[in-house]
C-alpha cells in the first residue's frame, strides 16, 4: 500500500528526472526515453523509475545502460532540486506496458476489420482495385417488365 507522500514524491521525481534527462544528459546512448512512473519505497530511500524507450531492443538496452551509468549524477541533481532529507537511490526499469497496449490495440483493430469485411460479396470492388477502377458497392440487375 502506497501512502500519499510516496505518490507525491514519485510524481515530483518523475517530473524532475524527465527535465534532467531532456536538458542535462548528453549521453548518445540515451534515445527517445519517457518516464512512465516512479515507485518509491515506504522509507523513501529507494525509487524504481519505469522508462519507456522508443526503438529496437538494442536501443532500449543501450538507453537503460546509459541511464544506469548516469544514476549517480541524476541522484545528485535531484538532491539539489528537492528539499528532502534523503534523496532516494534510483533504479531504472524498462516499462513495456505501452508496447503491450499498442499490440493489443492492433489485434483489436484487426479483429474488427475481419468482422466488417464482407464474405464473398466484394469481388467487384477487389477487381476494380486491381485495375484502378471503382465500382458501386451494390450492383442491381435490371428489372424485367412483362408485357401486358
Amino acid at each position: 500500500m502506497t501512502t500519499r507522500r510516496q505518490e507525491q514524491l514519485g510524481e515530483v521525481i518523475a517530473e524532475e528526472l524527465s527535465d534532467l534527462i531532456r536538458t542535462r544528459m548528453k549521453d548518445p546512448r540515451i534515445g527517445f526515453a519517457t518516464i512512465t512512473g516512479v515507485e518509491v519505497s515506504a522509507d523513501l530511500r529507494h525509487a524504481k523509475v519505469f522508462v519507456s524507450v522508443l526503438g529496437s531492443p538494442e536501443e532500449q538496452r543501450a538507453t537503460l545502460q546509459g541511464l544506469d551509468h548516469a544514476a549517480g549524477f541524476l541522484r545528485h541533481e535531484l538532491a539539489q532540486r528537492l528539499n528532502i532529507r534523503y534523496t532516494p537511490e534510483i533504479v531504472f526499469k524498462l516499462d513495456e506496458s505501452i508496447e503491450r497496449g499498442t499490440r493489443i490495440l492492433q489485434l483489436i483493430q484487426e479483429m474488427e476489420a475481419k468482422e466488417q469485411r464482407p464474405s464473398g460479396d466484394g469481388l467487384l470492388e477487389r477487381a476494380g482495385a486491381i485495375e484502378g477502377q471503382e465500382f458501386p458497392s451494390e450492383v442491381h440487375a435490371p428489372q424485367r417488365t412483362e408485357p401486358s
